[in-house]
C-alpha cells in the first residue's frame, strides 16, 4: 500500500470515529445543548437530558474522544465545550464525500440536483450553528 492510501485510510479511519461518536441520540442531544451554551459541566447537562450522571459523562467521554468536544478541568468541576473546528470539518468531509458520490448524474436521476446540493450545505451550517435540530 502505497503512502497516499495509507493516509486516506487514517483520514477514513478518523471521520468513522467521529460518525460513530455521532450514531447515538444522547450524544446528538448534548452536542446541540452544549452547542447552545458557552461551555457547561456535567451537572448543567444532568440537569437538562434528565439521565444519570454517569451516563452523561459516559456519553460526554465518547464525543471527547471522538475530538468533538472539548474538555477542560476548572477547579472543582470540568467543563466541556463543542469543538466547533472539528464539527465544520467533518461537515465538510461529508459534504465532498456526498458531492462525489452523488455527481450531477447522479442527483438528477434521483430528482434532487442542485437544490439537495444547497439544501444540504443549509442544513449542515444549521446544524453548526445549532438552528436546526439534527
Amino acid at each position: 500500500m502505497n503512502g497516499s492510501a495509507l493516509n486516506n485510510d487514517q483520514k477514513d479511519e478518523a471521520v468513522a470515529r467521529k460518525l460513530a461518536a455521532l450514531a447515538h441520540p444522547v450524544r446528538l442531544r448534548l452536542l446541540r445543548d452544549l452547542g447552545a451554551a458557552d461551555s457547561c459541566c456535567v451537572k448543567d447537562l444532568v440537569g437538562r437530558i434528565g439521565l444519570a450522571q454517569s451516563t452523561v459523562s459516559q456519553h460526554l467521554k465518547v464525543l471527547v474522544e471522538a475530538d468533538l468536544v472539548n474538555f477542560r478541568s476548572e477547579r472543582q468541576s470540568s467543563r466541556y465545550t463543542v469543538n466547533a473546528d472539528a464539527l465544520r470539518q467533518l461537515a465538510g468531509v461529508i459534504g465532498q464525500t456526498l458531492d462525489h458520490c452523488c455527481g450531477d448524474a447522479s442527483c438528477s436521476r434521483a430528482g434532487n440536483g442542485e437544490y439537495a446540493d444547497q439544501n444540504r450545505q443549509v442544513d449542515a451550517q444549521a446544524t453548526l450553528t445549532g438552528t436546526k435540530d439534527i
